[in-house]
């Protein structure tokens, strides 16, 4: 009996299959390496791939464009230059650096993970995936990242772009969504990493996956014609490319109706802080209630609470939506007279204090917007008369 430990592959794929996926994946990465060096896009990441550049851009890229990231990226580091600095940030200031971002428990693990690695590692990441996974907030993909781009290491860095790509060079019909399959798929590209030239960075390969998948293979309407692989390409050989990658239907998110309230009085503002744990946690919100009330019923509701505004104006309606829960939004300005009296966990904000120390996420920048333009005496079109 063999001694070799079964990987996810052995389970899903026999033996002649994985080796022609990995002939495949082998046979195309040179000519995919010719055009990332010619193509691949400037990032400023990878302008200087210093472990700790390719950890922040990756956590920050986690479910966000390329394109929102850049200006974000450059602000955090002006602030927070190293993992030191990281590990000894205050909570509001990096809350405040991540607003408009979203997933903020992002930067309170990379904060974490700043934490330990000057208590374990003596403030440098460590180079072998092993310990990189040990880190808070480095998962299998992140670690990957890393691991190739700064290190050098030949580890696959399985995200979308990746599974997408591989599933239509391989015109392989498992379903992304299982972890096993995307097990496979890890265990398959590692393996053919193993047999590129060693002129060949791992590194770069990941990265040009990702360029690929980003602007080339993209998951509707992919341009097979301008793709510099496409003669390895199986689902392009047969004309199926929109036919993978394999994907079983998302679960239907919970919708959570809310009336989001902007009250002013005596030039502030009022916030509450969320929770520290759940959803959107520590960050500063407005004030909201259950359902998508009207002018009056706000008015009847504020009314039970002992608040009785001077004006109440309607806002534009919004909606925002995360991974599991959709909030669809209806705002309501309140003007309240000054001293009027508010609940003990509201928090009195004044229009700098907002812009400079109370991170609000960007589900509620409508609303948001509206009391900026309010309070610095704009008019805007957030305004339902």
């Amino acid at each position: 009996m063999s001694d070799k430990t079964l990987t996810a592959a052995d389970v899903l794929l026999s033996p002649l299959e994985q080796e022609e996926m990995i002939g495949q994946l082998t046979a195309m990465a040179g000519a995919l390496d010719d055009w990332y060096q010619k193509e691949g896009r400037q990032l400023p990441w990878r302008t200087e791939s210093t472990p700790y550049h390719v950890w922040l851009s990756e956590i920050m890229l986690q479910q966000t464009r390329v394109e929102a990231v850049i200006p974000y990226y450059h602000r955090f580091l002006e602030a927070i230059p190293d993992i030191a600095a990281l590990a000894k940030a205050d909570d509001m200031q990096l809350a405040k650096l991540w607003e408009g971002l979203g997933y903020y428990s992002r930067v309170r693990n990379l904060k974490k993970g700043a934490q330990q690695v000057m208590e374990q590692f003596g403030g440098q990441l460590p180079d072998n995936i092993r310990d990189l996974r040990a880190i808070c907030g480095i998962g299998e993909y992140t670690a990957g990242a890393i691991g190739s781009i700064a290190f050098g290491i030949r580890e696959p860095a399985v995200d979308g772009n990746l599974l997408r790509v591989t599933s239509r060079l391989l015109a392989a019909e498992g379903d992304i969504t299982r972890p096993q399959v995307k097990k496979a798929f890890h265990d398959i590209l590692y393996t053919a990493m193993s047999f590129f030239p060693s002129s060949l960075y791992p590194g770069d390969f990941n990265q040009a996956m990702m360029d690929l998948g980003s602007g080339v293979c993209t998951p509707s309407q992919p341009a097979c014609h301008s793709c510099p692989v496409r003669e390895y390409c199986l689902a392009c050989t047969r004309d199926q490319a929109e036919l993978f990658p394999v994907k079983s239907a998302k679960k239907a998110r919970r919708v959570e109706e809310k009336t989001i309230l902007v009250i002013i009085s005596d030039d502030h503002l009022m916030l509450r802080q969320r929770e520290e744990k759940g959803l959107l946690a520590g960050l500063w919100e407005f004030p909201s209630l259950d359902g998508k009330l009207t002018v009056e019923q706000t008015a009847q509701q504020l009314d039970s609470m002992r608040i009785q505004p001077v004006r109440l104006v309607a806002l534009s309606e919004s909606r925002h939506l995360f991974t599991h829960i959709e909030w669809q939004m209806t705002g309501v300005l309140a003007i309240c007279k000054k001293g009027c009296k508010f609940p003990d966990e509201w928090q009195p904000v004044t229009l700098a204090q907002l812009e400079e120390s109370y991170p609000v996420p960007s589900a509620l920048r409508v609303y948001r917007k509206a009391a900026v333009e309010w309070m610095s005496g704009g008019i805007s079109g957030f305004f339902c008369e």
